[in-house]
């Protein structure tokens, strides 16, 4: 979801430097880099072992939302392609899911927003699976909640653990980079790279 169809990664990156510079800590790039697409356990756990135990992440997350929604007050973006390829989708009869590492309440509130809760067919929400991605289970869940053998669908993904995830569930995969590059180790999971969401289109189509 953030980073494929909406345009929330850079801002969550934003902000998450300023939320930690508010309670006094310098994070780093590589350790804000290593939060995109990561569940908020993942995180967590991942400011702990930078920061030390004591990290205040409670606090650090509600302030980074707290940023989030002052800079998305006018609006969520929307990433290119996103409301074209899921209504081309919809036309052509075939089910739509999302399966994502944030919470169900955020998730909900990010698609209502941008117009796309109702058009899905199924939403797969960190609150949802036991093991976040880039276990497989996000991807085998929104395939049993859309009938469909994991096979026979198509995950589309921006970050490492998305496309993870789908390549150990038995989706084939395309990436679509948003603020990490594709690593030789993606390129060989992933059916393809392509730079945003009209190519995607262009391709189901053709």
């Amino acid at each position: 979801m953030d980073g494929l169809l909406i345009d929330t990664e850079r801002l969550y990156l934003e902000v998450n430097v300023l939320a930690a510079a508010e309670l006094g800590y310098a994070l780093a790039p590589e350790t804000n880099l290593g939060m995109v697409g990561v569940a908020i356990d993942g995180c967590r756990r991942l400011l702990a072992e930078t920061h030390g135990a004591a990290f205040p992440f409670e606090r650090f997350r509600d302030l980074g939302y707290e940023l989030l929604e002052a800079r998305m007050k006018d609006g969520v973006p929307v990433k290119p392609g996103a409301l074209e390829l899921v209504a081309w989708a919809k036309g052509e009869g075939l089910p739509v899911a999302v399966a994502t590492s944030t919470r169900r309440e955020r998730a909900r509130h990010h698609l209502e927003r941008v117009d796309l809760l109702h058009r899905l067919d199924a939403l797969v929400t960190r609150d949802d699976v036991v093991a976040a991605k880039p276990a497989p289970e996000p991807y085998l869940t929104a395939a049993a909640r859309l009938g469909v053998a994991p096979g026979s669908a198509l995950a589309l993904e921006d970050s490492a653990n998305g496309v993870r995830s789908a390549a150990a569930a038995g989706v084939p995969v395309v990436m679509v980079p948003d603020v990490l590059a594709p690593t030789e180790e993606l390129r060989g999971l992933a059916l393809g790279v392509v730079p945003d969401l009209h190519h995607v289109l262009a391709l189901l189509r053709g």
